[in-house]
């Protein structure tokens, strides 16, 4: 299970940026804030992730 969450996090980070730049190049500042957005969201994820695998280690 945790492996899979952890590179369905790193792929919604992907995305984020993608939409991220996207938004930057067309200049759709919403697109541009959501892709900002999920990748807040991802990072958060992910930091959720390692503080798991630190305390499944003992």
């Amino acid at each position: 299970m945790g492996w899979n969450d952890k590179l369905k996090n790193k792929k919604d980070e992907t995305k984020g940026a993608a939409k991220e730049n996207l938004g930057k190049a067309t200049g759709d500042e919403q697109m541009q804030r959501e892709g900002h957005s999920d990748q807040s969201v991802s990072n958060l994820k992910q930091a959720g992730e390692k503080v798991k695998d630190t305390f499944k280690k003992d």
